[in-house]
């Protein structure tokens, strides 16, 4: 039997049954920081691997992954982070505090094996805690890049005994490099357009679907080029609004003026309009593979990427820095994954428009694990099929983590 999970806005993919002797359980965790997280362990009677799924942003207790292991005999662990559905405030260094409250939950129910799995931006911070809870606690990070202290040396970080990685995109820093509009002109007016930059411009190539777009050589590099050029703009901002927020904490240390103290919580949101505009959303002869034209927001990119929908509209200014800057997040797979050096699974989809096979080869060869496979799937970035009729990308990517696991676990 067959039942329908939703997998993001408007995803419903074809799934195993959960089978009937699954016991579930829901728990509340307390983190290294005094912060509560909650997670779903679905397992089976005489399970000694569990598969851990977490999200940054997302809360996975439905993901379509999970009666599909829990079908091929393995427990399964979903956890979300200390504000599910919410990242107007996530910093990946927090983040990794609840990933470890997870990690220590399941070492003391006593499983044999514990191995993540990370799906999409799971990716990623999965292989930031590999990379964090295998070094010297002494020599992991103290702070988020904004100066906000994370007591990382002091928590208790697990290293699990195996890592999945499904659909990774390279980090959500780099993925909006890519994604974010250049072309805008005036940050405070959504629809302000730099013709010379306009993606959706046919005067700079581009053809509505189902017609690839075809953008020149010059326009792709002033193009990427300008993407940077926005993304150190923004940062320049996130950092001097930052800079009031600790200024205001330390006059209020000294003076305990109830003012500073109020400068110092006084929300400081950054708006960042027009983030679904990834070149090779529209030119599918960027990078090729299977992908269909369009973004991951719909098959509209000149339209999605002037709606509320999108990767980093809204964060604070530790946020932006913490997770959606590729110059100062530490949350960069590449960065992350010579850490990774337990048994490790690479799932490529081959119809993807997150991780593209650039991307994917770059991944893939920084990864530190001597015992490390990449396994090719046909199937798009949520496990949806890759054409009507064809085996679910899912479904697919549930059979080869089904055999990796069972070889070594």
């Amino acid at each position: 039997m067959t039942s329908t999970t939703r997998l993001g806005a408007g995803r419903y993919i074809e799934s195993a049954e959960i089978p009937t002797e699954t016991i579930t359980t829901a728990h509340e965790l307390t983190t290294s920081d005094g912060a509560k997280a909650g997670g779903i362990l679905r397992t089976l009677p005489g399970a000694r691997t569990v598969v851990s799924l977490m999200h940054p942003r997302q809360d996975l207790t439905h993901h379509v992954l999970v009666p599909e292991l829990l079908a091929r005999g393995f427990a399964v662990w979903t956890q979300g982070t200390r504000s599910p559905n919410n990242d107007l405030n996530l910093i990946h260094e927090q983040a990794l505090l609840d990933v470890a409250a997870g990690q220590v939950f399941l070492r003391e129910y006593g499983f044999d094996n514990r191995v993540t799995l990370g799906h999409s931006g799971g990716g990623t911070l999965f292989a930031f805690y590999h990379e964090q809870a295998g070094l010297p606690p002494e020599r992991r990070l103290a702070a988020a890049p904004s100066g906000r202290a994370v007591d990382l040396p002091g928590a208790d970080m697990p290293v699990p005994d195996g890592a999945v990685f499904v659909a990774p995109h390279p980090g959500q820093g780099r993925l909006l490099e890519r994604l974010i509009d250049p072309s805008v002109s005036d940050e405070a007016d959504p629809l302000s357009v730099d013709p010379e930059l306009d993606p959706f411009s046919p005067d700079n190539g581009f053809r509505p679907a189902p017609e690839s777009s075809k953008y020149s050589t010059d326009f792709v590099d002033r193009y990427r080029s300008a993407q940077r050029d926005r993304i150190a703009r923004i940062d320049a901002e996130a950092r001097a609004l930052a800079a009031e927020s600790d200024a205001a904490r330390a006059r209020f240390k000294q003076s305990q003026d109830p003012r500073d103290r109020r400068a110092a919580l006084a929300p400081r949101v950054l708006t960042v309009y027009r983030t679904d505009a990834d070149l090779r959303f529209t030119d599918l002869s960027l990078d090729p593979n299977e992908r269909p034209y369009g973004s991951l927001f719909g098959r509209r990119p000149d339209l999605t990427d002037y709606g509320l929908v999108g990767f980093g509209r809204l964060s604070t200014p530790d946020a932006w820095l913490s997770t959606w800057s590729a110059n100062t997040t530490n949350a960069d797979f590449v960065r992350c994954a010579p850490g990774v050096v337990v048994p490790t699974l690479f799932i490529e989809l081959t119809g993807d428009a997150a991780c593209f096979p650039e991307d994917a080869r770059a991944m893939v060869a920084a990864l530190g694990a001597a015992d490390k496979d990449h396994v090719r799937v046909a199937g798009t970035h949520f496990g949806g099929p890759i054409r009507p009729g064809a085996p679910t990308g899912a479904a697919l990517a549930a059979a080869e983590i089904g055999g990796w696991l069972a070889d070594r676990c």
